[in-house]
């Protein structure tokens, strides 16, 4: 059993949550563009935004894959955007492991922002696809791990 770690390192565990999806069977490309989108936002802006991607409503914009995308309304700083359904739902479930995680540890849930969002490719599925003539054609399928880090926000009370 192999043994994951974070990324990210160094956070404060008092004020700090975090969670991660291994090997998710999810396109790492779509994920990592959903994970630059959702980085820095507040908990529930960003759930509202998941959901938002799951019903068609807002595109996720596509910055760096953005050969042969389409071009979306509503999105900013970006032309090229997409739907990805199946990654959205996935990073969710990610985000409320994390939500979870950081009610369990007695974090406020309505003052926490995310200050760690990453995905990158994980290992490869290896098949092979018979074709004419005795041949084969690969047909490679690449999982993806999640990692989402959230803090909680101090309120201007708690500055003061």
């Amino acid at each position: 059993m192999p043994e994951w770690r974070y990324s990210i390192t160094e956070l404060d565990p008092e004020r700090t949550a975090r969670a991660s999806g291994r090997e998710l069977r999810i396109s790492h490309k779509s994920a990592r563009e959903i994970c630059r989108t959702i980085k820095g936002m507040k908990l529930g802006q960003a759930k509202r935004f998941l959901r938002n991607v799951i019903e068609k409503k807002q595109a996720v914009p596509f910055r760096r894959f953005t050969k042969k995308q389409a071009h979306r309304h509503g999105i900013q700083k970006a032309f090229a955007g997409k739907y990805p359904v199946k990654a959205a739902k996935e990073i969710l479930k990610v985000l409320q492991n994390a939500e979870a995680n950081a009610e369990f540890k007695g974090l406020d849930i309505e003052n926490m922002r995310i200050i760690h969002a990453s995905a990158y490719p994980g290992m490869k599925i290896k098949r092979y696809m018979p074709r004419a003539f005795g041949r084969t054609s690969p047909k490679f399928e690449t999982m993806t791990h999640v990692e989402i880090a959230l803090q909680e926000i101090p309120t201007p009370a708690e500055e003061a």
